[in-house]
């Protein structure tokens, strides 16, 4: 009996050790992933193939491309709106410029939470044409200097290209 029960303990501790293994593997490979996708802030161009960037919630799934790569410029990507009340729902609209020789194609903007809520231009843009992408925010959570992101998926070089912006919400 007493075999049993040590042959029973004896299992049960080594599944607990091998799912907490996997389980900092996995954590392991999330912070591994959020680092190289971090590495890319301020990036001015988007590769079709790249990988989705993995977030603490879980894995996203980027959306891939078919589309010849082209190249971008933007007429900003970090945006200040500086103090605003709470509660206040402003928005910001950045210019991007297809500088390349392939239409482009925006397959994605992501924001980084709930509380951002994007649009942007879905027919392609020719080359040496402009297009928009406008971050809409809604401030009711917030208090204090917050800064907030998305990141835009389309037909060109690295990805994502990150868009930012700040703002100080007043009580």
């Amino acid at each position: 009996m007493k075999k049993t029960l040590s042959i029973v303990a004896l299992s049960i501790i080594g599944l607990g050790l091998v799912s907490c293994k996997k389980e900092n593997q996995q954590a392991a490979t999330g912070a591994e992933v959020a680092n190289i996708t971090d590495s890319t802030a301020g990036a001015t161009n988007l590769a079709p193939t790249a990988a989705a960037p993995v977030s603490a919630e879980g894995a996203t799934t980027a959306p891939v491309s078919n589309q010849p790569l082209t190249s971008v410029a933007l007429s900003e990507n970090n945006f200040d709106f500086g103090k605003i009340k709470k509660g206040d729902k402003v928005q910001h609209i950045y210019e991007i410029t297809n500088t390349g020789k392939n239409p482009l194609v925006i397959s994605e903007v992501k924001p980084g939470c709930g509380c951002t809520a994007p649009d942007f231009t879905k027919e392609p843009i020719l080359p040496g044409k402009k297009g928009k992408i406008t971050l809409h925010f809604d401030s009711s959570s917030f208090d204090g200097n917050v800064q907030k992101y998305a990141d835009v998926f389309a037909n060109v070089d690295k990805a994502p290209i990150k868009l930012t912006f700040t703002a100080n919400i007043q009580p």
